[in-house]
């Protein structure tokens, strides 16, 4: 199965996690879940509105859902603990909406890669799983989902030739136990390899590729249930 590209918004730095909180009791909201994915960016502050959202965010934190008021809201993001203001912006955000917010690649690229997720529920024998590329570092990649004690050097990847900052679409699959395994694309050396992996039903994860912090390898895997 070859990798559907998602599309990206590519706002400002963490822009639109600034978001991550506040509001006046409005029914139109979304919801916000925010990580600090660039391995060598220092820790930030998050003001909504100019008041302090987020404080000392770090490299691999991921927030909790956060609802917010759907519709433009002011924005900052500065160096953790300062008034120096890396970005200011006034941003749009649909209500009833899910976003993933990723601070990505090397922070002297820095960008957000945002994913959605719809108000779907998998049955109860069944998981969805998404994979994004969010290793800087690292190569064009090929993901194997298996079961946890298979071979690799017969399977097949279910995405192929990933790129940095790209994502997979969810992918359906059994309740149960898996392994991922990233290889470098068209090969079958292990980048990272995840162990048992177990996947409830009714469920959806995202997991993503990250860089050691500082950046480079060894690179590991990233989870976030629904």
């Amino acid at each position: 199965m070859k990798l559907t590209t998602k599309k990206f918004l590519l706002l400002s730095m963490l822009g639109l996690a600034a978001s991550a909180c506040g509001g006046d009791g409005s029914d139109e909201v979304a919801t916000l879940k925010i990580v600090h994915n660039s391995p060598d960016a220092p820790n930030v502050d998050v003001l909504l509105d100019r008041s302090v959202a987020l404080s000392n965010v770090a490299y691999g934190d991921v927030s909790g859902d956060l609802e917010v008021d759907a519709g433009a809201r002011d924005v900052a993001v500065n160096v953790a603990g300062t008034n120096q203001t890396a970005i200011e912006a006034t941003l749009e955000l649909e209500k009833d909406k899910k976003y993933f917010v990723f601070a990505s690649d090397l922070v002297s690229k820095i960008k957000p890669i945002i994913l959605i997720s719809d108000d779907t529920t998998p049955n109860a024998g069944s998981a969805q799983v998404r994979v994004l590329h969010g290793a800087p570092s690292a190569p064009n990649v090929d993901v194997y989902v298996t079961a946890p004690d298979a071979d690799i050097a017969t399977s097949t990847p279910v995405l192929s030739n990933v790129a940095f900052s790209q994502s997979s679409d969810f992918l359906t699959i059994p309740a149960g136990a898996y392994r991922a395994r990233v290889t470098i694309a068209g090969t079958k050396t292990v980048a990272i390899d995840s162990g048992s992996l177990q996947l409830e039903g009714s469920k959806k994860y995202t997991v993503y590729a990250k860089d050691v912090k500082g950046g480079g390898a060894p690179f590991s895997l990233g989870i976030i249930a629904e």
